[in-house]
């Protein structure tokens, strides 16, 4: 069967209708964002907007087939990875 949406432009999607498709809620896609640990999101003016295709590649990134499987990558939690320097040094 052909593809409806062939040939059509990729479809964006804004916070809250792409948090929906993650079964997220939009304040934990905005802290993803945030951490830089979330999907890829584009800027248009002031609106953040998704793409089907970057929310499920996000997606993808943790799929698993077992509890032993590493994956082919890590989708990480919504929360800072790394100490964040300051003025050249650590904060305590």
């Amino acid at each position: 069967m052909p593809d409806p949406n062939a040939g059509l432009p990729p479809r964006y999607l804004r916070t809250p209708e792409a948090a929906r498709f993650l079964g997220l809620s939009g304040r934990t896609l905005e802290k993803h964002r945030t951490y830089g640990t979330g999907p890829t999101y584009r800027k248009l003016g002031g609106r953040v907007v998704y793409a089907l295709e970057d929310l499920q590649a996000w997606v993808d990134r943790g799929a698993k087939t077992s509890t032993s499987d590493p994956g082919t990558g890590t989708v990480l939690p919504a929360k800072r990875q790394t100490p964040i320097p300051y003025a050249g040094k650590e904060r305590r």
